[in-house]
């Protein structure tokens, strides 16, 4: 039985007596409704990976944008509200080029995760708003590979590999007891989409999923195009097929 919130949930400055913010909590759930997506970090790179399947055939799968460029060296995986997301990203490449031109230099991953969780942290603490309903990974290379987490109440955790989306738990579980800091690049990128299996519960195709990366060779963000996907696709399967035969 559920003890009445009293009408804690209907403002966001209001804590509850036993010190929760209802507003952050249901803009958690709204991430978890949200598509899936993958981070996994290596010594060579990072990669993202998300679901971009459509609801509708007679949507244009093109418009359908999950994984997004913030500066030369920096990606984004999004999860939860795609307009809140789309203005998050926004102020992501804006915080970039403020540092481009503040300073002469690329702005540090850890920084720009930082700035967005300040960000979002401000809309937990004011009426009149709603905290943001959506959560990030942000991925890139300064020296070395980073892979952060921003969470709807501005928390930011760093992760050697981690999901966000409705397929969280599923994609955790795998990623714990198969993740090794060792693996080369193709193989995390194998491994984030045998992962990705298992959250949609079926096999990949090139039109359903989205992968970026950055290297720490280019440090360059680059996406991969379909065809460039399908061997890798083929290899996840492959293995996907063989994990549900046991």
């Amino acid at each position: 039985m559920h003890l009445p919130q009293m009408g804690y949930d209907r403002a966001i400055t209001v804590f509850s007596p036993d010190g929760r913010l209802f507003q952050v909590e249901y803009a958690r759930e709204a991430v978890k409704r949200g598509a899936t997506a993958i981070g996994i970090k290596t010594k060579e790179g990072v990669v993202l990976i998300a679901d971009r399947r459509v609801a509708s055939k007679l949507l244009e799968a093109d418009t359908i944008e999950k994984i997004y460029k913030i500066d030369e060296h920096i990606c984004v995986a999004t999860s939860g509200l795609v307009a809140d997301a789309r203005v998050l990203v926004d102020r992501a490449r804006i915080e970039a080029q403020i540092n481009r031109l503040t300073y002469d230099e690329p702005i540090s991953v850890k920084e720009l995760a930082r700035k967005i969780c300040d960000y979002k942290q401000q809309y937990t603490q004011f009426g009149g708003v709603r905290p943001f309903g959506v959560s990030l990974l942000i991925a890139g290379v300064d020296e070395k590979p980073k892979l952060y987490e921003t969470d709807p109440s501005g928390a930011l955790l760093e992760y050697k590999a981690t999901a966000i989306g409705a397929g969280r738990n599923v994609v955790m579980e795998y990623l714990e007891e198969k993740y090794s800091e060792d693996m080369s690049f193709d193989e995390a990128i194998v491994m984030s989409m045998v992962a990705m299996g298992k959250a949609i519960e079926g096999e990949l195709t090139p039109e359903i999923i989205e992968v970026g990366y950055v290297k720490v060779d280019e440090k360059k963000y680059k996406e991969f195009s379909e065809e460039e996907l399908k061997e890798y696709i083929e290899k996840a399967n492959e293995i996907i097929r063989e994990e549900l035969k046991k």
